[in-house]
């Protein structure tokens, strides 16, 4: 079975830190990333959170994604001064799938434990994502509630399986007893901000975030300590 030698990795032998993982196109980053990734630092005592900027997301078109470069800069401005890390690792792992990403995370950082954080929209879809059984095999999951999904998110195809995997949230303030697959349902007060309407309401973001980077290189990666290219694609 796919994943299963690196879920028992993460119930027993995994002493790190404590990473809550949020990938997306983060096209731009706004509040609302910030808000959930702040909250889930501390409803799950997370040591701190990964934002995982994709190259590309397969269930997303291209058209209208912006360029890599600027949805790395949003995301870094909206994580300043937090214990959130801003990362392109994806691009550098050669990884589009999470199934993909996790895998090679696991492996690449032995010691650290990980827990995957997702809005209740994904959790919609969740079914949809390739091989999404062994995503749950892997590594926690924490949903986080989000304004009109719920309903659609607790009567998916993918709840029906991960239901029976329900667990209190207290359950993940115990990484040493972690064990996987694992669901836990985070709710506090919805944010309703989203990319969608701020790229409605700003057309030309992605420009204007990478005014006075051009020709120039990004400060490194902070969770893989090399440089970005500032007009990556």
């Amino acid at each position: 079975m796919r994943g299963t030698r690196y879920a028992g990795a993460q119930a027993g032998t995994r002493k790190g830190p404590v990473t809550g993982l949020l990938g997306g196109s983060f096209n731009p980053a706004h509040g609302g990333h910030r808000r959930i990734s702040l909250f889930a630092l501390e409803a799950l005592a997370l040591d701190e959170v990964w934002w995982l900027v994709s190259p590309g997301n397969p269930l997303k078109a291209r058209e209208g994604m912006a360029p890599l470069g600027a949805r790395i800069e949003s995301a870094r401005r909206q994580s300043r001064r937090a214990r959130i890390r801003v990362s392109a690792i994806e691009r550098e792992l050669g990884t589009r799938f999470t199934t993909d990403t996790l895998a090679a995370l696991l492996r690449r950082y032995p010691k650290r434990r990980f827990v995957w954080l997702m809005g209740a929209d994904n959790l919609a879809q969740f079914h949809k994502w390739k091989h999404w059984r062994d995503i749950a095999r892997l590594v926690p999951i924490a949903v986080i509630a989000r304004p009109g999904y719920d309903a659609d998110a607790f009567a998916s195809p993918a709840m029906a399986w991960l239901g029976k995997y329900r667990r209190p949230q207290s359950s993940l303030r115990r990484p040493d007893r972690w064990s996987a697959p694992a669901l836990v349902t985070l709710r506090f007060d919805p944010d309703t901000r989203s990319a969608t309407a701020l790229r409605q309401a700003d057309p030309d973001w992605a420009r204007k975030s990478m005014a006075g980077h051009s020709g120039k290189r990004f400060p490194r990666d902070p969770v893989t300590y090399r440089p970005i290219p500032g007009d990556a694609a």
